[in-house]
Formats: C-alpha cells, sequence, structure tokens
C-alpha cells in the first residue's frame, strides 16, 4: 500500500510486511527504509499542525531531539500486535509505542489491528480491530509521561452470543453459556430422545437450533425467547441428522431412518408467536436404501451431502436431485461429512479421513493416523486443515496441503462421538462416551505473538553481539553469542581472543560469565571443534583452559 504525506511533500510511504519504504518523488528514488518487525495493517502519516503533531514537537523538545528538517515525517503504524507506535523518518525510529494493547481478548487468528485513518478537523486517530471494533485516539499532556494516547471512545460493532447446544441420551436439549461455562437453560419438547442438533444465526439476526428426535419429529427453537418456534411433522422414522442453510439461512434438511431427506422452508417465522407454527417441507425425496445418519449442506446451499453406511450422496437443492455418489472407503461410513468450496470430508470406519471432489465424485486425499474407527471430521480455516476423532479417543488436527497430522490430542477416556466447529473456527468442542464435553482454544495467534516476541528479541540480541564485537568486549560478546546458541559465532570470538595479548585474563572472565549449567553445552561445542582440522587449534586452546578452572567455574 502507498501514502502520500499529508502535508504536500514530495514523499511517498510504502507499507512492506514488516516495514515502511520511503521514496522520493522528484527523482522517483528509494530513500530508506524503517524496519518495523511488525505485519503491518496500516500506515497514517501526521499532518503538520495537528494535535498528534503540536503533542509530537513538545515531546522531541523535553526529550532533547532536535528536528532533522522539512523532509522529517512522523507517521504511525498499525498491525497485528494491537498497538499504536510513531516513528520519524529520518531517525528511522520508535518515538511512542503502546505498553499495552486495547484490544479485548479476542479468539480471532490475527487479534490485532485491521486498519487505521487519521480523522478529519483533528478529530485523532480511528483503528478497527479484527471483530469490527472502533478505537478513537486522542493524544494528550500527562505530568509523567511526556507523550500519552487516551482511548477516546470505543465502539463495539459485531457481538456474538457463545453457546453450546450439547444433545444427550435425553428427551431435552441443553444449552450451555460457554463464558460462565455453565448450563443455561433447557429446551423441553421432544417426546424421545434427541439425535441431532445444529444452529445458525438467521438473516433477520435470530439464533435459531433445530433438533431431530426418535419421535419422529423435527423442532425449531429460538435462543433467544428460549422457545419452540416450529414444528415439522412428516417423517415415519427416527430423525437422526439435521444441517441449516449456510448462506441464505433460509431452510434446513433433514434425513431420517424412513430413508428420506426431507427440506424445511423457515418462511413466515414469526416473532413472539404463543404456539409453535407448523413447518412446511419444500422438497422430499427417497434418498437412500438405508437409515440416514448424516447431513451437510455445501457453503453456497447449492448442495447437501447425505451419508448413510456404505456411501455418501449429493443432492442439488433445492428440488433434491441427485448429483454425484462418493464410493471408496472400505468400511462403513460413521463419520458426518463437511463441505467446502468444491470438496467433502468422510470420515469411515476403516480408520481413515478421505477428501473427494464434489464435481465427478473422485477421491482427492486419503488420510490415515487414527487406531480405531474415525467417528467426525470436519473443516477449519477455510478449507486449509481438518479436524478428525474417532473410537480412539483421539482428536487430531490435520494440515491438507501436506497430507500431516501436525497434533494429537488424547483428552478424553473414550469415544468421541461429538464435533462442533466455532462459527469462526476459533473454538470448538468434542463429547464422547466419557460423559465429558472438551472445549478446544485455537492458540495459533499467541504462537505467533511469542515467536515474534522471539524474533525481535533475537535481533536485539544480535544487534547488542555486534555491538560487543565492535567494542571489543569479547567477555559480553562470548555470553551473548553463547545465549543465542551461534556455536560459529563463538568459535570466531574465541579465535580472535587468543590473538589478543592477556588472552587467557579475557578468556576467564568471558567463561566465568557462563552459567554452570550450561557449561557442558560449551563443552560439546569445543568437542565438536576438535573433530575438524581447520578448527581444532582453537578447540586445543580451549581444552587448555579448561584444564585450570577458576573457582567460579565447573571443571
Amino acid at each position: 500500500m502507498l501514502y502520500l504525506r499529508m502535508d504536500g511533500s514530495c514523499s511517498l510511504l510504502e507499507e512492506i510486511r514488516h516495514g515502511v519504504n520511503l521514496w522520493d518523488l522528484h527523482d522517483c528514488g528509494f530513500k530508506k527504509t524503517v524496519l518495523t518487525y511488525e505485519v503491518l495493517e496500516a500506515v497514517c502519516t501526521i499532518r503538520s499542525g495537528s494535535p498528534f503533531a503540536s503533542s509530537l514537537a513538545l515531546f522531541s523538545q523535553q526529550s532533547g531531539m532536535k528536528a532533522s528538517g522539512s523532509s522529517e515525517i512522523h507517521f504511525i503504524t498499525v498491525g497485528e500486535r494491537g498497538i499504536v507506535r510513531i516513528w520519524n523518518s529520518e531517525r528511522a525510529v520508535c518515538l511512542f509505542e503502546q505498553k499495552s494493547s486495547d484490544i479485548t481478548d479476542s479468539s480471532d487468528m490475527d487479534r490485532g489491528f485491521t486498519s487505521a485513518v487519521m480523522l478529519p478537523f483533528d478529530q485523532g486517530l480511528l483503528c478497527v480491530t479484527a471483530d469490527q471494533q472502533f478505537l478513537f485516539y486522542s493524544p494528550v499532556e500527562h505530568p509523567e509521561e511526556m507523550f500519552k494516547l487516551i482511548l477516546s471512545r470505543r465502539l463495539v460493532g459485531y457481538n456474538e452470543e457463545i453457546f453450546l447446544a450439547v444433545a444427550t441420551n435425553l428427551e431435552q436439549v441443553r444449552v450451555y453459556d460457554l463464558t460462565a461455562m455453565s448450563c443455561s437453560y433447557v429446551l423441553a419438547g421432544h417426546t424421545e430422545t434427541v439425535l441431532c442438533v445444529d444452529t445458525c444465526v438467521s438473516s433477520s439476526g435470530r439464533t435459531l437450533i433445530v433438533t431431530g428426535s426418535k419421535d419422529n419429529n423435527v423442532r425449531l427453537w429460538e435462543s433467544e425467547s428460549r422457545c419452540c418456534v416450529g414444528v415439522g411433522v412428516g417423517h415415519m422414522g427416527a430423525v437422526g441428522a439435521v444441517a441449516f442453510s449456510k448462506k441464505q439461512k433460509n431452510f434446513f434438511v433433514s434425513g431420517s431412518s424412513d430413508r428420506t431427506l426431507k427440506v424445511w422452508s423457515l418462511d413466515g417465522l414469526l416473532d413472539g408467536v404463543e404456539q409453535p407454527l407448523s413447518l412446511k417441507a419444500k422438497a422430499v425425496v427417497a434418498a437412500h436404501d438405508k437409515d440416514i445418519n448424516c447431513l451437510a449442506v455445501a457453503p453456497n446451499d447449492s448442495l447437501v451431502c447425505s451419508v448413510l453406511r456404505s456411501h455418501c450422496l449429493h443432492w442439488k437443492l433445492p428440488d433434491l436431485v441427485s448429483v454425484v455418489v462418493l464410493k471408496g472407503h472400505k468400511r462403513e461410513l460413521v463419520g458426518r461429512v463437511s463441505p467446502v468450496e468444491q470438496c467433502v470430508i468422510t470420515a469411515s470406519g476403516d480408520k481413515t479421513i478421505k477428501i473427494w471432489s464434489i464435481s465427478d465424485g473422485s477421491c482427492l486425499k486419503t488420510f490415515e493416523g487414527h487406531t480405531s474407527s474415525v467417528l467426525r471430521a470436519s473443516f477449519l480455516t477455510r478449507g486449509t486443515q481438518f479436524v478428525s476423532c474417532g473410537a480412539d479417543g483421539l482428536v487430531k488436527l490435520w494440515t491438507v496441503k501436506t497430507n500431516e497430522c501436525i497434533a494429537t490430542y488424547d483428552k478424553h477416556e473414550d469415544k468421541v462421538w461429538a464435533l462442533a466447529i466455532g462459527k469462526k473456527t476459533e473454538m470448538l468442542a468434542t463429547g464422547g462416551s466419557d460423559a465429558v464435553i472438551n472445549l478446544w482454544y485455537d492458540c495459533t495467534s499467541d504462537d505467533k505473538e511469542e515467536a515474534f516476541r522471539k524474533e525481535e528479541e533475537g535481533v536485539l540480541k544480535g544487534q547488542e553481539l555486534e555491538n560487543a564485537v565492535s567494542d571489543a568486549d569479547y567477555t559480553k560478546a562470548i555470553q551473548i553469542a553463547f545465549e543465542l546458541r551461534r556455536p560459529h559465532k563463538l568459535f570466531e570470538l574465541f579465535a580472535e581472543l587468543f590473538r589478543k595479548r592477556e588472552a587467557e585474563n579475557q578468556m576467564d572472565k568471558a567463561l566465568n560469565a557462563i552459567g554452570k549449567g550450561e557449561f557442558r553445552l560449551l563443552f560439546e561445542y569445543v568437542r565438536e571443534w576438535n573433530t575438524k582440522p581447520k578448527l581444532c587449534h582453537v578447540a586445543q586452546l580451549c581444552f587448555s583452559e579448561f584444564s585450570y578452572p577458576s573457582s567460579n567455574r565447573d571443571n
């Protein structure tokens, strides 16, 4: 992205992955790169005469910094870390950085800012978060801090109710509040065991729950009112599978042991109904020759996949015309299907998971790793990953591109029958025969943040190492090189140290600076050098030092 300087000078800012490039528009020449060590989402220049510029000028004056000239640019960067930073273009330094992020805890893959803009009429800085919050910042004078940003307003643009609907061997459905980790309410109305459940947020914003039962009926519930708003009667057998529309949210599909599929319309549902409405079936088809145990609707609502014991069928919606049959598993299909774009995933009793092409029904990939029947599988992160669970009590995370299982979790003591994925795939729930429900949180963003922190520390330590070498401070340089686990740099430092006068004293200081617990690792480095002709002379000198340890060093 490109950003013209706001005061009219011929300078250009270009956002790159971990920094900002500065260009001169007079000669179209590249001037410099300001490294930010962060994946950036937005760069904003600070206009001369604005409250930001005035506060920065006072800050610079109090800090004893002199202006670099008319070409000096101050700009703001925001990105994946969720903090606001202000930079000086000429010095390529960060003048201000928030001590902590104002973004509330979120489970998004990227928990930082997604956009930022300087508001007109000196109204301050507006930042946008990944969960659609608007944060307004203004500079203020602070007695202790020479420059400070305050969060003047926060507009919350998206609030999603987080709940989990659980069907057990009962006639009721229990709805759990995940924030309080407690059962909020119970949906009662079925006369036999509830076999299946699905949820969605309708186009009008209502959170709906659909359930199927051994009483041959489907029931539609509204979460806010906690009431049954519709009943679908017509199946001649137990309803073993239900699935909501994914795009239009105006229908759901049911499958039954009577071997039929039904498409139910949600049109005509009214708020505040005293009695449940009678739902109408828009389409019906005799789909299989055996019980239907699983359904899934495609993301674009064009197809529905139905599963019975031997194979999987795709049906065109809304008229339920057969499109393609998926056959290839060696044993019965016991898991639910999960479509994404033009693919579908199936889990089977033959201990494998397969991904199929919807267009021609061909098997694209097969995944092996479970030691028993795979009972559930569902896509994550737009189809790049999927999660599976099985009769072996394991939950596995897979990467589609590499065909690899990248993580295995053993938190259940029996078969894992149920798997539910959050709407944003940042959280999932598993339930098993051990009567336990486990909630899983996607910590990818936390891992990225930790990796970034380590990378940033490594960069700073690397610069500190180079400074120590330039100052001929070998004691500090050897200590830092050892902390960074750089044996080649250690060798260079030892070799240089032995060429200096009074090498013995400096060597003794350097070795004493290394902790006793890590001295063994240093000895392993030296032993490795001793096996190589070009390095052994330094190793021998090191060994001679080890032979006469100081009182503070292990022998």
